[in-house]
């Protein structure tokens, strides 16, 4: 295992703290907590959190700041931060207007995250739990569909809502919207290494894909001869078409979402055929994002993510934002 680390009891610390040293305008890490908040808190509106194992880079710290999260908790690498670390992000997130939290479908995640709402005492805590990956209906970590990077449509326009000082029931029904329209599927062609496993999580050929792998260094769902990049995203696209969100004649937001280590050059590639896919259907893609938002260390892969938008999404989906791993103006 090749890693720029010094230790492997280290890692998430010395992240954090390197990341917030690099962009003290955006965040702060609370004294002696893995918990990440705004550099500057906004009063008076409904507080957006969210978080999970670390590993998925930038998410989920690097969107927290205005117009998206108020506080991240990253837990251990691919391991679910504890209900006490949840808690302290509640009490520091809160503004007097109650508490949305973005929680991803694993069951480590949600007991945490329900467990901890239940200790904040005083404050009125909401939850929405993304579930948008179309490969698996159940896997070892969940009981039903996992939260992938579909999650960061979610914290982008619940947090937009919350940025326009929507009360906690409006941020938490338009949450709910996005994750009732939005679809993910991913595939691989490395296995992400976890550093205090200090070998991969699963084995692949030279020739060889992975598809339907979640983002915490799992197994997919078949492995797969290596077929060229149109091919691969026909199948992922057909299952995500073929699900149950109608997308026929809508407008869309698609992510074209890096694991990690993928070449941005080969993403757009992956992006060029599912425009061409979803034009031929008659889908008209009305924003795009290509990059690093929801990884797995070090896995190469990557994975497409449709929301199928109306107009509130839409404008809240265009609503300034300014993190370390999205800014629209």
């Amino acid at each position: 295992m090749k890693k720029f680390i010094n230790d492997v009891s280290t890692v998430e610390t010395e992240m954090l703290d390197g990341m917030c040293l690099a962009y003290p305008q955006y965040v702060k890490r609370l004294p002696g907590l893995d918990v990440i908040v705004r550099a500057e808190k906004k009063e008076g509106k409904v507080a957006v959190i969210s978080g999970g194992g670390s590993g998925h880079e930038p998410a989920h710290a690097g969107f927290v700041g205005k117009g998206m999260l108020d506080a991240a908790v990253p837990g251990a690498v691919y391991t679910s931060p504890t209900p006490d670390q949840i808690l302290e992000a509640i009490q520091a997130a809160d503004a007097g207007k109650g508490v949305l939290m973005v929680v991803k479908n694993y069951t480590g995640d949600v007991m945490n995250f329900e467990m901890a709402a239940e200790m904040a005492d005083g404050i009125e805590v909401a939850e929405v739990i993304t579930n948008d990956d179309v490969a698996v209906e159940d896997s070892l970590y969940t009981t039903g569909r996992r939260g992938v990077a579909g999650t960061i449509f979610v914290h982008k326009i619940a947090g937009a809502k919350a940025e326009a000082g929507a009360d906690l029931a409006a941020v938490k029904d338009v949450a709910q919207k996005v994750i009732d329209n939005v679809r993910t599927m991913g595939v691989a062609l490395k296995p992400s290494t976890i550093p205090a496993a200090g070998k991969p999580g699963f084995e692949l050929g030279e020739d060889e894909m992975e598809l339907g792998i979640g983002i915490h260094g799992e197994p997919g769902t078949s492995t797969e001869k290596l077929q060229p990049a149109d091919a691969i995203v026909d199948h992922l696209l057909d299952k995500i078409l073929n699900d149950n969100v109608d997308y026929a004649g809508s407008e869309v937001a698609v992510m074209v979402n890096g694991s990690g280590a993928t070449p941005v050059m080969e993403l757009y590639i992956l992006n060029k055929r599912v425009n061409d896919v979803l034009t031929e259907k008659g889908i008209k893609v009305a924003r795009t994002y290509i990059g690093n938002y929801m990884t797995s260390i070090d896995m190469a892969g990557a994975s497409i993510t449709l929301l199928k938008l109306d107009d509130e999404m839409k404008e809240l989906l265009d609503a300034p934002a300014d993190t370390i791993g999205l800014t629209q103006v």
